[in-house]
């Protein structure tokens, strides 16, 4: 156990091995859904259920406990929702790529992102991103998780131009209520293990009135869900791995290859950023210059990670934003993601006890976790628009355009143009300049595909 809490330096951090557990399991239990939701949506690519969730709990599992050792901080890794769409909707359905060829793109990008990581590159972006930014990247992040909570709960649902209130009378909703209340209750009373006393009493009060009142039909639309398992243990389908192809090349064409290389590793390089310096500055690990100490580290892991998502066709992996719900019962070290990899390594067994937790149940932790990020808010000087007006395009960008990408892009954009027009262009850090240029083709890759007939 010394050992243990030397490694890891949990006193160091102001933790306990039980504090970074229930964190672990935390993290683990906001994040089960993609075990589910990511064959769901490489379904539409022509790849089969089980396999797909195989390779997800692996991946996510391996390359978690690998932030654990490596990067050690509470971080957990798996593949990544919107990167996995594309390889679906864009690289399979709409480019006519094969799901090998689709996850050779996704390698390619994992490796170029890795070299980049290698050299320096990656880290320098992050380190050259305004304070300011970094603090409405947390917020933003805060309210993107509780969007994210808020539709994962059926609370809101698409309708008119944008959103709209969902079935509010309804009894998964209903659940999602008492489990938020439940959740803001234990949080204030300041409960150890607020979230996942939550998620766990609201699991278990959604099967016993799914099954003794309602004859399972509560989520009749999502099989398993809200149901005592028949099964606990089901074997694990390994034969994606390694499945994958750079036959793109051929099929796409040099140029449009290149293209959706880049628009990959655009979204991937700075959701990663994103999605870490908002859970650093949540958890408290940046320093008095906005920087993470042992940087390095996470980026590398988190790099690899993309190259493992695609060699194991599960798309490619990353760092989840649902790291803040373990971060928010106290996790501080990698030992809580060493905790999260091995549940998803356990998952790769028993799958069927996994999909039973009901989506509403962890929704309601997201919400949670959503209000905690949003403090930093404070710290933002709402005083000079030219860091107020990008700090706010930052943090509604998220939420509205459902992407981190595009909210950073919205953000880098708009502070160097701001700068620019008002005299105050020594502000403005190289490395800001051409990563605001590569949003600007990032925003513009369809106009520019069609030029160069891509």
């Amino acid at each position: 156990m010394s050992a243990l809490t030397n490694y890891f330096e949990i006193d160091a951090r102001g933790s306990s091995v039980r504090t970074e557990v229930i964190g672990g399991v935390t993290t683990f239990m906001t994040m089960a859904y993609i075990l589910f939701v990511n064959p769901s949506i490489l379904g539409a690519a022509g790849l089969e259920f089980p396999q797909v969730l195989t390779v997800t709990a692996l991946v996510a599992g391996v390359m978690t406990i690998l932030m654990g050792v490596v990067g050690k901080y509470p971080f957990a890794i798996a593949p990544g929702l919107g990167l996995n769409a594309v390889v679906a909707f864009t690289l399979v359905g709409a480019q006519g790529l094969t799901p090998a060829e689709a996850m050779g793109v996704i390698v390619t990008e994992g490796i170029v992102i890795t070299i980049l990581v290698l050299t320096g590159v990656r880290e320098a972006v992050l380190n050259a991103i305004p304070m300011v930014l970094k603090k409405a990247i947390g917020v933003g992040i805060g309210l993107f998780i509780a969007i994210i909570g808020f539709v994962n709960a059926g609370f809101t649902v698409p309708g008119g131009a944008i959103i709209t209130r969902g079935e509010t009378g309804s009894g998964p909703v209903a659940l999602f209520v008492v489990g938020l209340v439940l959740a803001l209750v234990l949080l204030a009373r300041r409960v150890k293990g607020a979230l996942l006393v939550a998620i766990l009493a609201t699991t278990v009060g959604g099967i016993l009135v799914n099954e003794l009142f309602l004859d399972g039909s509560l989520w009749a639309e999502m099989p398993g869900v809200g149901l005592f398992p028949g099964d606990i243990v089901s074997a694990p389908d390994f034969a994606l791995l390694g499945d994958f192809s750079f036959g793109y090349w051929a099929k796409l064409g040099a140029l449009g290859a290149i293209l959706a290389v880049f628009t990959l590793m655009l979204a991937d390089f700075f959701d990663t950023v994103g999605t870490a310096v908002g859970l650093a500055d949540e958890a408290g690990f940046l320093d008095e210059d906005g920087r993470l100490p042992g940087m390095d580290r996470v980026l590398l892991v988190d790099s690899l990670a993309a190259v493992a998502g695609g060699a194991g066709s599960s798309s490619s992996a990353t760092t989840y934003i649902e790291s803040a719900a373990g971060i928010s019962e106290g996790a501080r070290t990698g030992l809580a993601s060493v905790v999260t990899g091995v549940l998803f390594l356990f998952a790769l067994f028993i799958s069927p006890l996994a999909g039973v937790i009901p989506p509403q149940a962890t929704a309601a932790a997201l919400v949670v976790v959503g209000f905690l990020m949003i403090a930093s808010i404070r710290d933002i000087d709402w005083a000079d628009p030219t860091d107020a007006a990008p700090a706010f395009l930052t943090l509604v960008g998220m939420p509205f355009t459902y992407s981190i990408t595009d909210g950073i892009g919205l953000g880098f954009v708009s502070y160097v143009l701001l700068k620019a027009f008002t005299g105050r262009v020594a502000e403005v850090h190289p490395m800001m300049w051409v990563s605001a240029a590569a949003f600007v083709v990032y925003f513009a890759i369809e106009p520019i595909k069609g030029l160069l007939g891509a």
